[in-house]
């Protein structure tokens, strides 16, 4: 599997990252919940984008994928600093 980046800026596209590579991997929803733990529903509800996904369930299934989070600065010069937003 590519070790390329890939970014997502909101829940919806993380999600289509994490459909992607299941399928990729060739895991159904179903053997993908039931390797971490979790409903169908859940994984599901979270390749949908839909918001009240709990980080730790996030974690769980981008770990069981391979993958890790990494959090980088935006590049686009409009994305407020953590001074501007605190």
């Amino acid at each position: 599997h590519s070790s390329a980046h890939r970014a997502a800026r909101s829940p919806r596209q993380l999600g289509a990252l994490i459909r992607r590579e299941r399928k990729s991997r060739g895991f159904s929803q179903a053997a993908l919940a039931e390797l971490v733990g979790l409903r169908q529903a859940t994984i599901s509800a979270l390749e949908a984008g839909e918001p009240g996904t709990r980080i730790g369930t996030l974690l769980d299934v981008i770990g069981a994928l391979g993958w890790h989070l990494t959090l980088e600065p935006r590049v686009d010069a409009a994305a407020p600093g953590l001074d501007e937003i605190f």
